[in-house]
C-alpha cells in the first residue's frame, strides 16, 4: 500500500496534486483540504464474491406499492403515488411552498402509519402552527428536531414510518464527514445514507432542497443521479400559481404537470388548467391566437399573443417569452418566403400567455396565424383552435394525440378549428382543413 496526499475542494468535490487558494473548478476561494488517498501496489486483494440473485425468482407484489395522496395534481407527477422504499428530492426557489406541500403529502400518506418530518430550520413551535393552519391531523406526525443524519435514522428504523421527510437537506449533516452542514460531500453523504435506509427498510423519503444561487454547484443538482425522483416546484409569474415538474422519474413520466393554488390553507388543485393559459378578456385587436398543447397526458389549452412592429433599427428584432427563439425565426423566415407578407423590415415579439415555457411543436401554425394577424391588425375568431406544426416549406403537418386536444377545446365550448388534413373527427367541431400555410391564411382571412 503507497499513500498520497491530494487537495479536494469542499464546494464541488474536485481534486487537486497541490494546494492552491482558488479552486478552478467552481471558482470558490480557500475551499481546498488535505485529504490521503491510498494506492495498491501489485497483487489483487482477496474479496468475499457479491451475491448474485436470479431476477425471475424476485417477488415485487408486497415491496413495489404506492401511497397514492388522493390529491390528483400530485400523484400524476408522481406517476400514481409515492413508491415504497423511493428516494425523492423536492427542490425550489426558497419560500415557493416546499415545506406546504409536503406537509400536505405526510398528512394524506400518514392516515394508518404515522410519518415522521424531521426539519432543521424551523422549531417544534412553528411547525405545529403550520401545520394546524394547514388542517394536518397531528396524530399523524412525529416530529425529529435534530440535524445528526445518524439520530435521525437511528429513530427511523426503531419506528418503522410510512414516510419520512427531512426538512431540508443543506441544514442536515453525517458525524462521518469532516466538513460543515450544506457543503457538497455533506449533502452526498446524507443523501446516500438515506438511500440505503429507504431501499433497505422500504420507506420512503422526501428530502427537500433550496436552489439558490450557488445550487448547481453545492445544492440539490449534485444529487439528482442519486435519488429515484426529482421535483421542481416553480412559480407562474402571471396570475402566481405553482407548478409541479418531474425532471427525473424512475416510476413514471416525466412530462406530467401539476398546477396549484396557493392559499392560507395550503395548496388547492386547479380544477381546469386550461382556463389560467387563455386571457380572460376578449381582446378586438389582432395578434392573439388559441392553440393546444400536451404535457405528458394533459391537454392545456394555450393562448398566443404577438406584437409586429415596423423596425426601427437596420436589423429587425426577434423576442420571444415561453417560446422558443429559433422557432420563431424559422416561423419568419417561413411566413417571409411563403406568403405574400414581407416581415423583413418588422419588429416581432411572441408571448406564451400565463408564462408557460412551451416546446409543442402543434404551435407552429398559432404562432404564424397570430404574427400574421397582428401585422394586419385583423382579430381572429376567439373560439377557434389552431392546430398544426409549419414545415420549411411552408406545408401544415399534423401532431400527436390530435383527437385528445380537440376533445379539450369541445369541452371549453370551441366550436370551430384549422387544422392540417388529418381522419380524426370530434362531436361538435366544425374542422377547417389547410394542406399549407396559404391555404391556412386564406380560410382565415378570406
Amino acid at each position: 500500500m503507497a499513500t498520497k496526499s491530494i487537495y479536494a475542494c469542499s464546494a464541488c468535490g474536485a481534486q487537486f496534486p497541490k494546494w492552491q487558494g482558488r479552486c478552478d473548478e467552481c471558482g470558490g476561494w480557500g475551499t481546498l483540504s488535505l485529504e490521503s488517498a491510498t494506492e495498491k501496489n501489485g497483487g489483487q486483494s482477496k474479496t468475499a464474491a457479491a451475491e448474485i440473485v436470479r431476477l425471475a425468482d424476485v417477488d415485487t407484489a408486497d415491496n413495489f406499492r404506492r401511497l397514492a395522496t388522493n390529491i390528483e395534481e400530485i400523484d400524476r407527477v408522481f406517476g400514481g403515488g409515492i413508491v415504497t422504499g423511493s428516494l425523492t428530492l423536492l427542490s425550489g426557489e426558497p419560500g415557493i411552498g416546499k415545506s406546504t406541500i409536503v406537509a400536505q403529502i405526510a398528512d394524506a400518506i400518514g392516515k394508518n402509519k404515522p410519518v415522521i418530518y424531521s426539519s432543521g430550520e424551523e422549531s417544534l413551535g412553528q411547525v405545529k402552527l403550520r401545520l394546524e393552519r394547514l388542517g394536518c391531523n397531528l396524530k399523524n406526525f412525529n416530529f425529529i428536531n435534530a440535524t445528526d443524519i445518524e439520530k435521525i435514522l437511528s429513530a427511523v428504523e426503531q419506528s418503522s414510518p410510512e414516510l419520512v421527510i427531512i426538512d431540508s437537506i443543506q441544514t442536515v449533516h453525517s458525524t462521518l464527514v469532516p466538513q460543515e452542514a450544506g457543503s457538497l460531500n455533506q449533502i452526498r453523504a446524507v443523501a446516500v445514507r438515506c438511500l440505503e435506509t429507504a431501499k433497505r427498510r422500504n420507506i420512503p423519503f422526501i428530502l427537500i432542497g433550496h436552489v439558490t444561487k450557488d445550487g448547481a454547484i453545492a445544492g440539490p443538482k449534485s444529487l439528482e443521479h442519486l435519488v429515484d425522483t426529482v421535483l421542481y416546484l416553480e412559480q407562474e409569474t402571471a396570475r402566481g400559481y405553482q407548478l409541479l415538474r418531474a425532471s427525473k422519474n424512475r416510476f413514471g413520466s416525466t412530462n406530467e404537470l401539476g398546477i396549484f393554488e396557493m392559499t392560507g390553507k395550503g395548496f388547492i388543485p386547479v380544477a381546469n388548467p386550461s382556463a389560467i393559459f387563455l386571457d380572460e378578456e376578449l381582446s378586438t385587436s389582432g395578434g392573439s391566437a388559441t392553440s393546444c398543447i400536451i404535457e405528458g397526458t394533459r391537454p392545456f389549452l394555450v393562448e398566443v399573443q404577438a406584437l409586429v412592429t415596423k423596425t426601427v433599427f437596420g436589423y429587425p428584432q426577434r423576442k420571444a417569452s415561453g417560446f422558443d427563439l429559433n422557432r420563431l425565426q424559422v416561423l419568419a423566415a417561413v411566413i417571409n418566403k411563403r406568403s405574400k407578407f414581407n416581415l423583413t423590415t418588422q419588429d416581432i415579439i411572441l408571448n406564451m400567455v400565463g408564462g408557460l415555457r412551451v416546446t409543442d411543436p402543434g404551435l407552429d401554425l398559432a404562432a404564424a396565424a397570430a404574427i400574421i394577424s397582428s401585422l394586419l391588425d385583423k382579430s381572429l375568431d376567439r373560439h377557434l383552435l389552431i392546430l398544426g406544426e409549419v414545415g420549411l416549406g411552408g406545408e401544415i403537418r399534423p401532431v400527436g394525440q390530435m383527437a385528445l386536444r380537440l376533445k379539450e377545446a369541445a369541452k371549453l365550448g370551441f366550436k370551430k378549428a384549422l387544422v392540417p388534413r388529418i381522419e380524426t373527427e370530434v362531436k361538435g367541431i366544425n374542422l377547417v382543413v389547410a394542406k399549407n400555410l396559404s391555404e391556412a391564411i386564406a380560410a382565415l382571412w378570406p
